[in-house]
């Protein structure tokens, strides 16, 4: 009787050594309990299609976990009798009691919802949608805004300058709002104290502080361990390593400082 208890036991001592902490866990989920609710553009219709739908600006809010103020605004619903509030980007120079449009013929004003074909080339938007109808995908952070480079009518296509610096094709009926988004420059003052840290990301997720992996133990990460501080592998990741060994310079085309005069993309459009 006594044999199988000693091969069961020998069985959860190897597997115990050999297993990996890794995956998802609930320890690393937003915390959402406190956000005002999803910040879109409105659901595309008819009247937008074809027109234009006036909306009023009732209040501008902060959003928890978000850098860029939320403005609350209320439409008449087209087809039954009640009022619809949105959460839009809040834009620099909006206030409440200001009328918004949305639609084809609205005009180029800051915070008016418009189709990129009816913006002229030059004009700085924020909001932009990656696909028609997915209410908004680029350019929402506090400050951001996207620059409209070109439009291709053969096409239907417009080209965009991204905050990022990088270019994107898009179609030319996704729409965008006008202007730059509310809260910029919120970086240039610098946090100062942990306590400030500390309540930044408690409302967004467990992300703070950040331990070094060469800090921890073998058991909580694949750079940890040794007698001295030091990471032992190389610091580069595939990109299809499994979760738990996929950390440090994932996907890594290059590694080390950048040397010489910094090579700046120069517009070709």
């Amino acid at each position: 009787m006594l044999e199988p208890l000693v091969t069961v036991n020998l069985y959860f001592t190897i597997l115990k050594t050999t297993t990996q902490r890794k995956g998802k866990s609930p320890v690393f989920k937003a915390h959402t309990r406190t956000r005002k609710g999803a910040v879109k553009l409105r659901p595309i219709d008819y009247a937008e299609k074809q027109g234009y739908i006036r909306g009023v600006i009732k209040d501008i809010i902060h959003d928890p976990g978000r850098g860029a103020p939320v403005a609350k605004v209320q439409f008449l619903n087209a087809y039954r009798f009640k009022r619809d509030t949105e959460l839009l980007v809040a834009t620099e120079g909006m206030y409440t009691g200001q009328f918004i449009y949305c639609g084809k013929k609205a005009s180029l004003e800051c915070g008016n919802v418009l189709p990129l074909s009816a913006v002229p080339e030059g004009t700085i938007v924020c909001n932009v949608e990656a696909y028609v109808g997915d209410r908004g995908a680029f350019a929402r952070g506090s400050g951001c805004f996207a620059v409209v480079v070109s439009h291709d009518d053969d096409k239907g296509t417009t080209r965009l300058r991204l905050p990022s610096g990088g270019k994107k094709t898009v179609k030319s009926n996704v729409r965008a709002q006008i202007g730059v988004v509310a809260g910029g420059g919120r970086t240039d003052k610098p946090l100062l104290k942990a306590g400030r840290a500390y309540h930044k990301y408690a409302v967004k997720r467990n992300c703070w502080p950040k331990i070094r992996g060469v800090a921890k133990n073998p058991v909580e990460h694949p750079h940890g361990g040794g007698n001295h501080q030091h990471i032992g592998m190389p610091s580069t990741c595939a990109k299809d390593r499994p979760s738990g060994r996929k950390v440090g310079l994932i996907g890594a085309r290059r590694t080390g400082r950048l040397r010489g005069v910094k090579k700046t993309a120069q517009d070709k459009d």
